[in-house]
């Protein structure tokens, strides 16, 4: 009985342990992705965090005239660049935020992917599949799949 006592303390406690770990890495993963995409690329934020929040061999893949499109993390930064030194210039000054709700996290190990779903002004204008892998220095978004429901 005594052994039997021990043993289940010991995986209530791992499992305690294990559910901690889960919880503070889908943080991190949610906090790498609201800082560096959502707000970087999505709101005109700090880019500097958003190059940090994605690997450098990141790509997005779409689908376009049924081939398979990439645009890897370089190209999308300059674009984003590009696009705000010219609505800089203009007069079109639009105030509305993309806001970000996560319904999926799933971690295994160093690997996770993160259903994002993306509204501006209450409509959901993107359904984003985005898959990360923790390295030394954290976890970096790796690619991106999507969904465009504008």
């Amino acid at each position: 009985m005594y052994y039997i006592r021990i043993a289940m303390t010991l995986m209530a406690l791992t499992f305690a342990v294990s559910a901690s770990m889960g919880q503070k890495d889908r943080q991190m993963i949610q906090k790498v992705i609201e800082e560096g995409y959502v707000q970087g690329l999505h709101n005109k934020g700090d880019l500097q965090k958003t190059a940090a929040s994605f690997h450098p061999g990141f790509n997005l893949l779409g689908v376009r005239n049924n081939m398979l499109t990439k645009f890897p993390i370089y190209s999308w930064l300059e674009s984003s660049k590009q696009r705000r030194e010219k609505s800089e210039k203009s007069e079109d000054k639009r105030t509305s935020r993309t806001i970000a709700k996560y319904p999926m996290i799933d971690i295994t190990g160093n690997a996770a992917i993160a259903k994002v779903e993306l509204y501006k002004d209450d409509k959901k204008i993107f359904t984003d599949y985005l898959s990360l892998y923790r390295f030394n220095e954290g976890w970096r978004i790796v690619s991106k799949i999507y969904h465009d429901h504008r």
